[in-house]
């Protein structure tokens, strides 16, 4: 639809931007025609976060929490990321059917660091293969600090999201892939790979930060000297150019808004929910995300998994990559920076993201009553509501009343013939169901249904004496009592009740 729209602005070259153009109805048509699909999802409420203007709101709320999160301070190797405000603070959000939300700093650009080794992981898996890439790089923890030296026992890095891991897909992608490519057309490949995971978004490259990264990367060449002791690298490969091409890689520019977009493409199997293009292999991105869950954090990242348990990537210039997988993309950003290396802001906001919503990985779906799923539409959760109601009444599971009304269930929801839960009880006999509804809940005792029948004329056409008399008893009580007490504020508990209850 964009691509549409970019289109005519081109045709027309009015001097229109292209979300601003005056359309007519017949271009209207065509522009929409090849995503009508999604059009019809948006006037249907069918996408994956049905009340999107809710769940934007709670969003919200919890970005205004963790702005308060003054902890941390911000890296200061490099003297460009140094001069960033400790102050930026942004969110973006985009689901995987195209929603988006953000706010804060969103447009800030910032090096994305750290988050391009997921990025780089992932196109090496796509373009080699993950038995090739797992040659020369494994699978697991390290357990030790990001930029160690040290190897796994096979004498290979850890894993992609630590600093050796990274330098090695990269040198992989510079010798392994179009080995005749130069230095330049190899940087300009993955660049429009990036692009393309952001939806044709540009990304920025900054030159200044790739050459302050170059003078102080001592740890990083020593790295790469340990592992070239160790015959790590690919055959053929040069260790400069390598080097360079990973730090021109952890060099790109970008903002909230458009890494928001690659963590949906993430997050939506590697078709870019913007442009609608596959651009990974969903293969790939599996290994990717298992990767981010175990990997992605640092010295911090068993911890994340235990408590947010989603894939992420932080980097150290104060940006979060995170992923819901087959919901949403994140993109979080703020400077100051943890003992560990992670924006403080960032992970505050993951966990207080989880607490509310049940997006971590492990939470169970039907029983996490304290969390919100977003992805129901609410009209689904009254259904659910309604239906498991009256199935308790109906087959006279009084514990099942219990939980739904500890639940917070509303007791008087009827169905759509208006049948409360009373009306079934009654109809089925089951007299302790009916004394609880009624002693407990205040359901009304006269309710009718659509046939204009109550619940005591269920009982009666059914035959059953015991609830006849329960609820004859109760609405006598309660007419006299309403009599007797009509001031009092105190809710009205029949006598019969009471003594029943001594």
């Amino acid at each position: 639809m964009m691509e549409n729209l970019k289109k005519l602005s081109r045709k027309n070259a009015n001097g229109h931007a292209v979300d601003t153009q005056k359309l007519n109805f017949e271009q209207f048509k065509r522009i929409i025609s090849t995503n009508i699909g999604l059009i019809a999802a948006a006037f249907r409420h069918q996408f994956i976060i049905p009340e999107f203007q809710d769940f934007s709101k709670e969003i919200e709320e919890i970005y205004w929490k963790c702005k308060e999160n003054d902890s941390g301070t911000v890296a200061s190797y490099i003297p460009q990321l140094k001069r960033m405000s400790p102050n930026y603070w942004g969110v973006s959000i985009v689901t995987i059917d195209g929603q988006r939300y953000s706010i804060g700093d969103v447009n800030i650009p910032f090096t994305i660091q750290s988050c391009s080794k997921p990025l780089s992981y992932a196109i090496a898996l796509d373009l080699l293969g993950a038995d090739v890439v797992h040659t020369y790089v494994g699978q697991e923890p390290s357990g030790r600090n990001f930029n160690e030296l040290i190897l796994d026992h096979n004498k290979k890095p850890h894993n992609p999201m630590i600093n050796a891991g990274a330098i090695i897909i990269c040198s992989l992608l510079k010798t392994m892939y179009n080995p005749d490519m130069s230095s330049a057309e190899k940087f300009d490949f993955t660049l429009n790979y990036f692009e393309r995971l952001a939806g044709g978004q540009d990304l920025g490259f900054n030159n200044a930060v790739f050459l302050s990264e170059r003078e102080c990367a001592d740890r990083n060449y020593a790295l790469g000297f340990y592992m070239r002791e160790h015959k790590c690298f690919p055959e053929n490969s040069k260790f400069r150019e390598c080097m360079d091409f990973y730090f021109q890689c952890c060099s790109l520019e970008a903002n909230c808004e458009i890494v928001s977009v690659i963590a949906a493409t993430l997050a939506n199997g590697g078709i870019c929910p913007i442009s609608e293009e596959k651009v990974l292999k969903p293969e790939s991105v599996r290994d990717v995300l298992s990767l981010m869950h175990s990997c992605g954090m640092y010295d911090y990242s068993g911890q994340f998994a235990f408590k947010v348990g989603l894939p992420a990537k932080s980097g150290v210039s104060g940006g979060m990559l995170v992923v819901v997988p087959n919901v949403m993309g994140m993109c979080l950003y703020s400077p100051p920076l943890d003992a560990l290396g992670n924006s403080c802001r960032g992970v505050q906001f993951c966990e207080e993201l989880v607490k509310k919503f049940n997006f971590h990985r492990y939470d169970n779906l039907r029983h996490a009553s304290n969390k919100a799923d977003p992805r129901k539409h609410k009209y689904e959760t009254i259904g659910l509501n309604i239906v498991n109601l009256l199935s308790s009444a109906a087959s006279g599971d009084l514990p099942g009343l219990r939980r739904h009304k500890l639940s917070g269930v509303d007791m008087k929801l009827a169905d759509y013939d208006g049948r409360t839960a009373l009306h079934l009880a009654a109809a089925e006999g089951h007299a302790n169901c009916v004394e609880f509804l009624l002693k407990y809940c205040n359901v009304p005792v006269n309710v009718k249904d659509r046939w204009g029948r109550t619940p005591l004329e269920e009982a009666v056409a059914f035959g059953h004496t015991d609830v006849i008399n329960l609820l004859q008893l109760w609405d006598e009580e309660a007419s006299r009592n309403s009599k007797d007490h009509s001031d009092d504020g105190e809710p009205l508990i029949p006598e019969f009740v009471a003594k029943q209850d001594n």
